[in-house]
């Protein structure tokens, strides 16, 4: 890298280390809107020269054409190979030089970008993010070298039992939805897009009518808001795209699905139907995942499945709450004869959720670590310009930050029973099971 001045220096260090640049509780939310009308939050700090702006667009890859499935993670992948004027190997040296972090990833329900640089070079950062949203090359060798890529990364990660289980999974439990289809894409299907489907894709996908932004550091709101005008007011106000998805019926059926594979050892993964991010009880819901699985070594499933009996690793469970079908699942890997204990011990564990809850003590452990953690997401500008990102998407609220703890401490035990009671449901697990054999619990 091309070290100009200590500003750049300074953004080296953060972008490495994630420094910490505000506490969680001097954290103050601005609302901006630009000259041009387009509504961004900030949180504004002076005490390190770097800027972090996020940015949003509903529309994710379940939106992706059957037949060119992987589409919005090849389009994502090559957003920084080339724009406006400059070839792939140019832009990626101005990246360098001026010490620019831009960034694209898409979800099955968002498309997501980021710039991250020092102030003294935002203008840069803002002119070449604009050049990525607006006048992608997608020229052939960057391309090809980055379908190269994709292909080999799909080669490895299909042979992988834990995919494999996740994939087989999901496909179970969304059946036909668009959910239940591959973001990475398949071979044949990465293999099928062209240049063509990349440009159409951009016209469609980049519009300032699903747009939300969020932004932190070293930026002040009128400077924010020329700021975003530049980035977004080149996009069209409206693409056309309807990016709502009809809603999931996900599966609760119950099954065991077995996928034979040759492995020293069997993985599991389980789901069922869950909870939205905006349904009231999700506090309470995130409480009860707290102590079921998503809790680590103070989880029920890790005392039980790993430090009792030694069964696995690993093991824990997740809420996962996708706009149009929200899933809980739970996995773990373990030795093919230890296999079936180990599902009978996840599913009993499940079953007591329901039928007694957690107790007092875990729920007032849960929101310890809940609240106790939250300032830990505060690590970097980008992480609280990303935070702000979905404090929009999920629709809480500039005051969310203030709030949220209150709203964890605010779950009583008897919430938290209620919730397992209505969510947790063993005979509506869906069930596969990845290894040598079938196992019998």
């Amino acid at each position: 890298m091309n070290v100009q001045n200590w500003g750049i220096a300074v953004a080296a260090v953060v972008f490495k280390w994630g420094l910490l640049v505000l506490p969680a509780y001097a954290i103050t939310v601005q609302e901006v809107r630009s000259p041009n009308g387009i509504n961004a939050y900030l949180v504004e700090d002076h005490t390190t020269p770097v800027v972090a702006i996020s940015f949003g667009f509903s529309g994710g890859s379940a939106l992706d054409p059957v037949e060119k499935l992987g589409l919005s993670n090849l389009a994502t992948s090559m957003l920084d190979e080339g724009a406006g004027d400059l070839d792939s190997f140019t832009f990626q040296s101005e990246l360098e030089d001026y010490a620019i972090s831009i960034r694209y990833n898409v979800d099955p329900d968002m498309t997501r970008g980021s710039l991250t640089t020092t102030s003294a070079h935002i203008e840069r950062g803002i002119e070449l993010t604009r050049l990525t949203l607006t006048q992608p090359r997608f020229d052939e060798e960057p391309l090809e070298r980055i379908r190269r890529q994709i292909l080999a990364f799909l080669a490895n990660r299909l042979e992988r039992p834990g995919y494999i289980a996740s994939r087989a999974l999901i496909k179970e439990l969304y059946g036909d939805h668009p959910y239940s289809r591959s973001s990475d894409g398949t071979p044949s299907s990465i293999a099928n897009i062209t240049q063509a489907d990349l440009l159409n894709w951009i016209k469609l996908r980049f519009a300032r009518d699903r747009l939300i932004v969020g932004a932190a550091g070293d930026i002040t709101p009128e400077k924010l808001g020329q700021a975003i005008d530049q980035l977004f007011g080149g996009l069209p106000e409206s693409s056309g795209l309807n990016s709502l998805l009809p809603e999931a019926d996900v599966s609760a059926e119950g099954q065991i699905v077995h996928v034979t594979k040759n492995l020293p050892q069997t993985i599991i993964y389980m789901g069922q139907p869950g909870i939205k991010r905006e349904d009231p009880d999700w506090y309470a819901a995130t409480v009860v995942d707290y102590v079921l699985g998503g809790g680590s070594f103070a989880s029920r499933l890790m005392d039980e499945v790993r430090e009792k009996r030694g069964l696995a690793y690993s093991v824990s469970s997740n809420l996962a709450p996708y706009d149009a079908g929200a899933i809980i699942t739970a996995a773990v890997g373990t030795r093919t004869e230890q296999a079936g204990e180990s599902l009978k011990i996840m599913r009993n564990e499940w079953d007591k959720m329901r039928k007694s809850g957690p107790t007092d003590d875990e729920v007032v452990d849960a929101k310890r670590y809940l609240t106790g953690a939250w300032p830990l997401r505060f690590t970097s500008t980008s992480s609280i310009a990303n935070i702000l990102l979905a404090v929009q998407r999920d629709n809480l609220g500039a005051d969310y930050l203030d709030k949220r703890n209150d709203l964890v401490e605010s779950v009583t035990a008897e919430d938290a029973r209620r919730v397992a009671n209505d969510l947790y449901d063993r005979d509506a697990l869906t069930v596969v099971i990845v290894g040598p054999e079938n196992v019998d619990e």
